[in-house]
């Protein structure tokens, strides 16, 4: 047998520390929907985005590798979920330049926080029991797959591509462009969002009631993690310290950017103001448009991905209040709304002057004809449906079963003392949290004590 060729160091490096960039976003994107929630349900919040480290963490070294990157003989629609099954025959092999475990590393990132992303539709409602069985189930059915179509093609991680990568089934031969996941992550969370949001219902007093965000800092401090990690998101998807990596990387500020200034245009021209929501939505607007198209426009047509984008979804955000389904914290219209404008976005503007180079397919502005924009809705459009349609199932099923909505007493009264026994904010005591006073042992509740016969927790 040939002796696998040694990764390269610094691309090891670069992929490794973009893959801890892109752990961050979890606990960011934990801060950015805590803040938008009410005090009630601000750990409730973060903890529906710290439990997809854990159970996709698990699954993904069982079989969520493998079945995204395994052996496939469905003609691009799964990977063997046994092939790999443990890691096995992972950790000792090199893909490209980078070692097999770098590459693990790095894709895993990705299954979580997408994962992740959906709860903000369903935020202050959901039972955290039947949202973390949730996070297994749908990573396995929906998200596993779909990772397949785009992020498994020929020649590197699996033995036969993924059709959206490769151009298979309705594609004709011809891949969409898809180079960090707008599809397989912003389009896919956003469309199981909808899903989710319509099988639990509205909260009660949805437009009625204020539901204001309850920390606008918590909010901002998150958006700007995001940024940061998205960094590593986008750039380290070149699976390499290179040329491709930085223009990724200056498409992606570039992006973004121009999201931000779009969207509180918009703002201001609608409502008089520029707010510091407004710009933290219209940063992450900026980051999931350019997404799946950082690798394939140039500098200019970046900013116009992200200055569409941010005005596309600052006008997209409002759909639900007209149309009647609470998607709580805008996952529809920033993440599905923002993936579909970057990924159609990429049929128009993608050119041979991207980082991608001579090898790119150009968008129908700079002469390449319809096709790659044809191709591009194709993809987009069969995420949608498929991660919605199925999502749906999982989540009636779900809640016919074990229930997935809390009960109203629990919704008005506050989920985060229903389902986790705590609140984000103790303002009863001078030291705040749950642990006051030196006096008491190491391992004594501070603020509670058990009631053993009742089973109650009481302050």
């Amino acid at each position: 047998m040939a002796t696998p060729p040694e990764p390269n160091t610094g691309d090891t490096a670069w992929v490794l520390a973009a893959a801890a960039l892109v752990l961050f976003m979890t606990p960011g994107l934990a801060l950015f929907y805590g803040g938008m929630v009410r005090t009630k349900s601000v750990l409730n919040m973060m903890m529906m985005s710290f439990i997809s480290m854990g159970t996709i963490g698990i699954v993904w070294i069982l079989w969520g590798y493998s079945e995204t990157f395994g052996a496939d003989s469905t003609g691009g629609w799964i990977g063997n979920p046994f092939d790999h099954f443990g890691l096995h025959g992972v950790l000792d092999a090199t893909y490209g330049t980078i070692p097999g475990a770098a590459f693990a590393a790095f894709q895993v990132v990705f299954a979580i926080i997408a994962v992740a992303l959906i709860s903000g539709a369903i935020a202050d409602r959901a039972k955290f029991t039947t949202w973390t069985i949730f996070t297994v189930i749908w990573a396995t059915i929906v998200y596993f797959p779909a990772a397949h179509w785009v992020f498994a093609f020929d020649g590197f991680a699996a033995n036969t591509g993924g059709w959206i990568a490769n151009g298979g089934f309705f594609l004709n031969g011809h891949g969409a462009y898809d180079f960090a996941g707008g599809t397989a992550i912003h389009i896919n969370a956003g469309a199981a969002g909808l899903a989710l949001a319509l099988v639990l219902g509205k909260r009660i007093g949805f437009g009625r009631d204020p539901m204001r965000p309850h920390n606008l800092t918590l909010v901002m401090l998150g958006a700007g993690i995001l940024w940061f990690g998205w960094f590593g998101f986008n750039a380290g998807s070149a699976l390499g310290a290179n040329a491709l990596a930085a223009g990724a990387w200056i498409n992606t500020l570039a992006a973004t950017s121009a999201a931000m200034i779009g969207w509180l245009l918009v703002e201001k021209l609608r409502d008089g103001h520029f707010t510091s929501l407004g710009a933290a939505s219209g940063v992450v607007a900026g980051l999931v448009a350019i997404t799946p198209a950082c690798a394939v426009v140039t500098p200019i047509g970046a900013l116009v991905v992200g200055a569409v984008a941010g005005a596309v979804c600052a006008l997209a955000v409002g759909l639900k209040f007209k149309l009647g389904f609470d998607d709580s914290l805008d996952v529809v219209g920033v993440h599905l709304v923002g993936g579909l404008v970057g990924t159609l976005l990429i049929g128009l503007l993608a050119s041979k002057g991207s980082p991608t180079g001579a090898d790119t397919q150009e968008g129908l502005f700079y002469g390449g004809g319809f096709l790659q924009l044809g191709v591009q809705a194709g993809a987009a459009f069969f995420v949608m449906v498929f991660s919605f349609v199925v999502t749906y199932a999982i989540g009636f099923v779900l809640d016919k079963t074990i229930g997935f909505r809390t009960t109203d007493e629990d919704e008005v009264s506050g989920i985060d003392q229903a389902e986790h026994a705590e609140t984000g904010y103790d303002f009863g005591n001078l030291f705040g949290g749950s642990r006051m006073g030196q006096h008491r042992g190491a391992h004594e509740p501070d603020a509670r004590h058990h009631d053993e016969t009742h089973g109650k927790v009481k302050a």
